[in-house]
């Protein structure tokens, strides 16, 4: 049996590993049924857009219709399958270039099935290539379906959007990511502390439930205030070692990177092919994607920051009966001052900075208010 047939649709095998998106899933399911040209989808980093933007491909490239089980869906939810075609970015967003690429491979005949998928990750920093991505997005040839994926929709863009069928994910709830993460074998306690930091991303909820040293780093954090003196020597070495915090971050993910490479060069060896096929796309994600590991990571700890700040705030009035005592209302506005710095070295992180100046401005404003 195939797993599905005209009636039933392709099977939920295909869209198992996108969590608490059901209503994105049913979408989906039926997209599959009568596939239009472009689709859209939008939401949160790590909210499963990914993930499910595979388990349609696989339905449209499936023989009988997204049975799950075949070779054909398997390859195309691995990401190997030849006419799944994805296009990343080369550069900080998708430029001119990306779209001439995107553009050509739109053009190219399927090779094993009736119709291609292109997918288009990070639609979302397309806006200098908008206009020459319209195009073809619009009218596509008919063996080819687009699936971008944007994590927001600016206004640069409404023209794209608005010749796409929007299939919009949620960020995810934190009992949700908790579920998921006990559901996966992982102790109750860690769940709730890795879904609270995760900030609903379930790929980062992924890499820091096999973190060893994910407690480690967040004490490490909580503990700044302690190691700030009001000396730039102290506020020096603290951004030092926090940066180096952000680095140690990263050898959960390299290692998954690893394992994703070993397993692309068995599956090259098995049919024969001269190396990995888009070895260099693989390896340029893989970058980008520890670039925000890292950036995450950071994030992270400054939210853990402002929270140890947060709690001297609190503990600087227990009970209204303080309120006005000598040197409370001035310990509070300290406190306080200490939680918006944190809050706009964090916002600052968006703006492509560098993030070791960043920390290090931030430990010196902090030593500074010591005074």
């Amino acid at each position: 049996m195939s797993g599905t047939d005209e009636a039933s649709g392709p099977s939920f095998l295909l869209f198992s590993g996108v969590v608490g998106q059901d209503r994105a899933v049913s979408r989906l399911m039926d997209a599959a049924r009568q596939p239009v040209h472009a689709y859209l989808f939008h939401g949160p980093a790590g909210s499963g857009k990914r993930v499910a933007a595979r388990g349609l491909a696989a339905a449209l490239l499936c023989p009988d219709g997204g049975c799950g089980v075949c070779n054909s869906c398997r390859r195309a939810l691995a990401g190997t399958h030849p006419d799944l075609v994805t296009v990343e970015r080369t550069g900080a967003a998708l430029d001119v270039d990306d779209a001439r690429e995107i553009t050509m491979r739109a053009q190219r005949r399927p090779l094993e099935s009736a119709r291609q998928v292109l997918l288009v990750p990070d639609v979302h920093l397309a806006a200098k290539a908008a206009p020459a991505l319209l195009k073809t997005v619009e009218e596509p040839p008919p063996s080819t379906i687009f699936i971008l994926l944007a994590d927001d929709l600016p206004a640069g863009l409404a023209t794209i959007i608005s010749r796409c069928v929007q299939v919009p994910f949620t960020a995810l709830a934190p009992q949700v990511v908790q579920e998921w993460l006990i559901g996966r074998g992982v102790a109750a306690d860690v769940a709730e502390t890795v879904a609270a930091a995760s900030g609903g991303n379930l790929d980062r909820a992924r890499l820091l439930a096999d973190d060893p040293g994910f407690d480690e780093r967040r004490q490490q954090w909580r503990a700044v205030p302690g190691r700030l003196d009001g000396t730039g020597a102290a506020a020096a070495a603290v951004a030092d070692d926090l940066l180096g915090l952000a680095d140690g971050a990263l050898a959960p993910l390299r290692e998954r990177h690893a394992q994703e490479f070993a397993a692309l060069e068995e599956q090259a060896e098995a049919t024969g092919a001269r190396g990995v096929p888009g070895r260099k796309g693989v390896e340029d994600r893989h970058k980008r994607e520890e670039r925000r590991c890292r950036t995450d990571d950071l994030r992270m700890g400054l939210a853990t920051l402002a929270e140890a700040y947060r709690d001297r705030l609190v503990a600087t009035v227990e009970g209204d009966v303080l309120a006005g005592l000598p040197g409370v209302d001035a310990d509070r506005r300290e406190a306080a001052a200490h939680v918006d710095a944190v809050g706009r070295a964090s916002a600052a992180l968006s703006r492509n900075v560098r993030e070791g100046l960043l920390l290090e401005a931030l430990m010196v404003e902090l030593s500074g208010m010591l005074e």
